[in-house]
């Protein structure tokens, strides 16, 4: 048998930086996947290794059982019901195996990924040997919930064989897990993402197991549905950022300026609750898409001109909201700033030569696009024989 899971990415539609200052901010999945496919060796396959195959980076990674086992003497049976975080022993033990791979420097920034699939394997199914396959729609480090969403995958696949949820092994296609389940694989998942990021708010986790749309204001998270099928064009400039330098320097302002930012915050708070009244209203006629749409775009640009004043605005992201305003498309940032990804709405009645011209000549900058539609589903899971 072979499970094969995929979670999807996230993008932030509004209220990006301003959320840390106490302001509503809005999320969404996008249908840009990770896939997690796992295969269990058998006895008779005579294989004692535990196997990580990265292909988008062409990398491949393994482990001897045995040594995965004196690592982590202390691992009981596997603790499916009960996430836990990474012990300090259990970090340092991990760091000794992520060592004596050699990671090519180029590479390097596997590493804390390669970190957060040991530590929940091990937590998760113990022991046995394994080949695990990843795969990625999603550009690594560019604000779209790349590490979240192969947390997300990794946990939903190896909870998948366990007895703590229950599948049906038979279902052709892709399944849902129930409620309970969802939040088993979201703290799961979280615990790799505390691995890798440190401290994350958890909003990209959240967004990718339940999939929708969510808003959140001081730790507390709505979910929502969206009665609008919107599709975004996501632009990455491939402009690499340091997401904690950023919030430094908007808290920096904050401190220069605390009545201008004040006010900055509180206009994000508003556009950000405005945006989920748009996403929720019923729409009966192309009309009233159109003029949701519109509003949408307004928003975005408000939010946007919002951004730059904080500061997190950065040339290739000018570039790219100057190439799209030719087209008359309203453009922002999504997530830290400074580089990163771009979204630009796709109204529906917008025609694909339009597009195509669009992504043409951004693409001629050297930026890389995608078109994605935006508050899909969440987690799923497949099973099949394996190959």
């Amino acid at each position: 048998m072979e499970v094969q899971a995929r979670a999807p990415g996230k993008i932030i539609l509004a209220g990006e930086h301003a959320v840390v200052h106490g302001s509503t901010a809005v999320a969404s999945s996008i249908d840009l996947y990770t896939y997690v496919s796992i295969h269990f060796s058998t006895p008779s396959d005579n294989d004692d290794l535990l196997k990580l195959v990265l292909k988008d980076t062409a990398v491949e990674f393994s482990w001897p059982i045995g040594k995965i086992k004196q690592a982590f003497p202390e691992s009981a049976a596997p603790l499916s019901a009960t996430p836990n975080s990474c012990s300090v022993e259990n970090a340092k033990s991990i760091a000794s195996l992520v060592e004596q791979l050699d990671i090519p420097e180029a590479k390097f920034g596997l590493a804390s990924g390669v970190s957060a699939f040991l530590w929940l394997y091990t937590s998760i199914q113990g022991f046995k040997p394994a080949t695990v396959v990843v795969t990625s729609e999603l550009p690594l480090g560019s604000g779209l919930g790349s590490s979240a969403s192969f947390c997300v995958a990794l946990a939903a696949a190896l909870l998948a064989f366990t007895d703590s949820v229950s599948l049906d092994l038979k279902h052709k296609g892709w399944l849902s897990f129930g409620v309970k389940e969802l939040d088993l694989v979201n703290k799961w998942a979280f615990e790799g993402e505390k691995i890798i990021h440190g401290k994350p708010s958890g909003i990209d986790n959240t967004v990718s197991v339940y999939g929708n749309i969510i808003s959140f204001r001081s730790g507390t998270l709505t979910h929502m549905k969206s009665n609008l099928s919107l599709k975004m064009l996501v632009t990455n400039t491939k402009v690499g950022r340091n997401t904690k330098a950023l919030v430094a320097g908007v808290s920096e302002r904050m401190l220069r300026h605390p009545d201008a930012m004040a006010f900055v915050f509180s206009a994000v708070d508003s556009i950000s609750k405005e945006l989920t009244t748009v996403l929720k209203l019923h729409t009966p006629d192309d009309l009233s898409v159109t003029e949701k749409e519109e509003k949408i775009e307004e928003l975005m640009e408000m939010n946007q001109g919002l951004l730059q004043c904080m500061g997190v605005s950065h040339a290739t992201i000018e570039t790219v909201l100057r190439t799209t305003l030719k087209y008359k498309l309203a453009s922002k940032l999504t997530g830290a700033g400074g580089g990163g990804c771009v979204l630009t709405l796709l109204p529906t009645l917008l025609s694909g030569t339009v597009v195509d011209k669009v992504v043409a000549e951004l693409e001629s900058c050297g930026f890389q696009c995608f078109i994605a539609g935006i508050g899909g589903g969440g987690v799923e899971i497949s099973f099949g024989a394996s190959s």
